[in-house]
């Protein structure tokens, strides 16, 4: 009787260990399976924006930037603005001393001495003709052929006297325009750069020479990003698109602005073919721009806000439709699921249709090379 008992708790005790045992083994086996789902890489479906842009690479200038130029030839004797100046119209900025050549004054006085010496003949000329009218022994004819030679000595000689004027003291006046050796703004601006010294020659601008360039002005208050986009984005680009430009000097600023020109001809660049456009900035955000600061815009040609967006590098492609892989019902499987998909920056995709803020997309598996 003890015996039987014995074995009856034996056979009680090794069903307990048996039932416990296997639920433990199912414990484990299912939680080495959650782990795993769970340890899978995977990426959540987030709501954000999908930004489409084309790069410019180039530089902040002025609208209009003006080359100050001499009329007058001579040597630079006094300076008058340095470089980052701000100027009025009309204020007087480099004045240049007349250095004729020992000739060309020589030259000056001795055409002057020839006119007054003419201007004298021909006023006697003009006396001894007039008697010989009055006794009607000369025409009407002679006598205004002579006057007019008169007054083409009067204007020769005029003019000899202004130029000698000019050379020795580089000022005259003419009616009622002063002609003189300082150089005055011809707009308000800042002078950006300076080309000459004191002493150095000039050469005045004609028109059959380009002259001497004395300063550079611009007016600062209407700036331009001009620089070039690569031919593959020239084409999805309008004007009066929306940019966003970074300057190269000034980390963490943001310039607003808009495509005002787009160039019809491309050029090439670096063995790359690209097109100029230009810029209109329309909000500093605060900043102090410079002329000649590097910059980088980012032309918006599309935008997205509050899509479903998963990176693109879990998206597969497949007869042109769109597939990811999403966690399947048993544990550590797969399913394929398609999804129709929107904009593109080439690296984040905006979801359209298949997918929810939340929902869990698993990566791709990663591909290896075997070697044999």
């Amino acid at each position: 009787m003890a015996k039987n008992k014995t074995r009856k708790r034996i056979w009680i005790s090794l069903l307990v260990l048996i039932l416990f045992g296997g639920g433990a083994f199912y414990l484990i086996q299912s939680k080495s399976a959650n782990d795993k789902e769970e340890n899978e890489p995977h990426i959540i479906a987030e709501t954000g924006s999908v930004v489409e842009k084309a790069l410019a690479v180039g530089t902040i200038e002025p609208e209009n930037e003006i080359e100050v130029k001499s009329k007058i030839s001579g040597v630079v004797s006094k300076i008058f603005a340095e470089s980052g100046s701000f100027v009025r119209q009309g204020d007087p900025l480099i004045e240049v001393r007349p250095d004729p050549t020992p000739l060309e004054l020589a030259e000056a006085k001795r055409g002057l001495e020839r006119t007054e010496m003419e201007m004298a003949n021909l006023s006697r000329e003009l006396d001894r003709m007039k008697v010989l009218r009055d006794r009607n022994l000369s025409s009407q004819q002679e006598y205004e052929q002579l006057q007019q030679q008169y007054n083409d000595a009067k204007i020769r000689h005029q003019i000899n006297k202004e130029r000698l004027q000019l050379l020795e003291t580089g000022r005259i006046m003419m009616g009622e325009t002063l002609i003189e050796s300082v150089i005055r703004a011809p707009i308000d601006g800042y002078i950006l750069e300076r080309m000459v010294d004191v002493g150095e020659p000039v050469v005045p601008l004609t028109s059959y020479q380009a002259g001497t360039p004395l300063m550079s002005l611009a007016g600062m208050d209407k700036l331009l990003f001009k620089g070039t986009v690569d031919e593959i984005d020239v084409g999805k680009m309008e004007e009066g698109m929306p940019v966003e430009i970074k300057i190269g000097a000034l980390p963490g600023v943001v310039v607003y602005g808009e495509v005002s020109r787009i160039s019809l001809k491309a050029k090439q660049q670096d063995n790359a073919t690209v097109f100029p456009v230009e810029i209109t900035i329309t909000d500093t955000n605060g900043a102090i721009l410079r002329a000649g600061y590097s910059a980088n815009a980012d032309i918006i040609i599309e935008r997205v806000l509050n899509a479903v967006t998963i990176p693109e590098r879990v998206i597969s492609m497949r007869d042109g439709k769109s597939f990811i892989e999403v966690p399947g019902n048993e544990p550590g499987s797969r399913i394929e699921k398609e999804i129709e998909v929107g904009l593109s920056d080439a690296i984040t995709v905006a979801v359209l249709d298949g997918l929810e803020e939340g929902d869990k997309v698993l990566e791709r598996p990663v591909r290896t090379l075997t070697v044999r």
